[in-house]
């Protein structure tokens, strides 16, 4: 069934999955979650909260962010989630965090940060180095992006976790320097790491599909320049990313996390304008390559998505023609120049 409003859409997010709850009565102490006010964490911490106790195991979940928007700290407290409020890029602010045997990071910078480089390489870069050096001993799961392989010939299937790598724009290089920092100090000092790269995830307020849904909805042309996508559940993108505590490892242990298939951005929007009854204006012609990741080695090794693509679909359409809120958070996806 299709959330039908905040309360279900964010019970649903939050949902463990049985093998993070499993997961949860192996994996000792307690999960800081850093950069957890973004799109992605609180659910993630939620539903890190929701498998522990349903494993009947204590620990402690901490998110950590400057938590800009007013109020948004009580989305984490009314949940059991203790929440600490600092800038990480703060002096000291990193090396008075608590410790925790779990980390799972997911600071950053990306939109915006065309015109603020030096802030998305102080992010993206620098930080990673703190964090490391504070939580050496602990095991991370450290987001990371698709955008480190840069475009690919769509027939090729997509991108896998041993090809080089070819960052386009400042934004994707940056992202590359995190991965080489958690690298580095997964090599020099034993840190357990996973590195995620997460393309994209989609929840019912944001995402490629609701990007595609709205610009069909109100009638925009849709840009098929980019012409094709990956995208999952932002729930089952959850489970999966917690699952990848387990597999953190020394050196660090790169995994793709995205859905099932390839999509086409025409057919997608083709759908949405069958759901919807409206026409669809389509612009521009496929380039034969795209930012596509193959998935096949988190499926084997984290497990499969729950939700369907079709089934997403279905959702995203059912929430936009209800008048379900937006997050008003573009992801660009259409950028094949890197700048964001």
């Amino acid at each position: 069934m299709s959330p039908t409003n905040l309360t279900e859409l964010e019970e649903r997010l939050s949902r463990p999955t049985p093998a993070v709850i499993e997961m949860m009565t192996r994996l000792p102490g307690d999960i800081v979650i850093l950069g957890a006010a973004g799109k992605m964490g609180p659910s993630l911490a939620r539903m890190a909260k929701r498998a522990s106790d349903e494993a009947g195991t204590k620990r402690r979940i901490i998110a950590v962010s400057r938590f800009s928007t007013p109020g948004s700290e009580a989305a984490f407290l009314q949940h059991g989630i203790e929440v600490i409020s600092t800038d990480l890029l703060a002096a000291n602010a990193v090396a008075y965090l608590p410790h925790a045997p779990n980390v799972v990071y997911m600071a950053g910078m990306k939109f915006g940060s065309t015109g603020q480089e030096a802030f998305t390489w102080a992010m993206n870069a620098w930080l990673p180095g703190l964090v490391c050096e504070r939580y050496h001993r602990s095991r991370i799961a450290a987001f990371s992006t698709g955008n480190v392989y840069g475009l690919v010939p769509v027939e090729r299937g997509g991108s896998h976790e041993e090809d080089a790598l070819n960052p386009k724009g400042e934004y994707a290089m940056s992202c590359l320097g995190r991965e080489r920092i958690f690298e580095y100090f997964s090599q020099t000092r034993g840190t357990p790491v996973s590195l995620i790269r997460l393309n994209y995830a989609c929840d019912l307020r944001y995402g490629v599909m609701v990007d595609i849904a709205r610009q069909v909805w109100n009638g925009d042309p849709v840009d098929v320049t980019m012409g094709y996508f990956n995208t999952i559940w932002q729930g089952d993108a959850n489970a999966l990313s917690l699952l990848s505590l387990a597999k953190a490892q020394s050196p660090a242990w790169h995994v793709n996390l995205t859905g099932t298939a390839t999509l086409s951005v025409r057919e997608v929007a083709t759908r949405f304008g069958e759901i919807f009854h409206k026409p669809v204006h389509i612009t521009g012609q496929e380039a034969p390559d795209a930012l596509l990741s193959n998935p096949y080695r988190s499926f084997v090794d984290l497990g499969v998505p729950f939700v369907r693509d079709e089934e997403l679909t279905d959702w995203v359409a059912h929430w936009i023609s209800t008048g379900g809120e937006s997050l008003g958070k573009p992801t660009h996806f259409e950028s094949r120049d890197g700048k964001f």
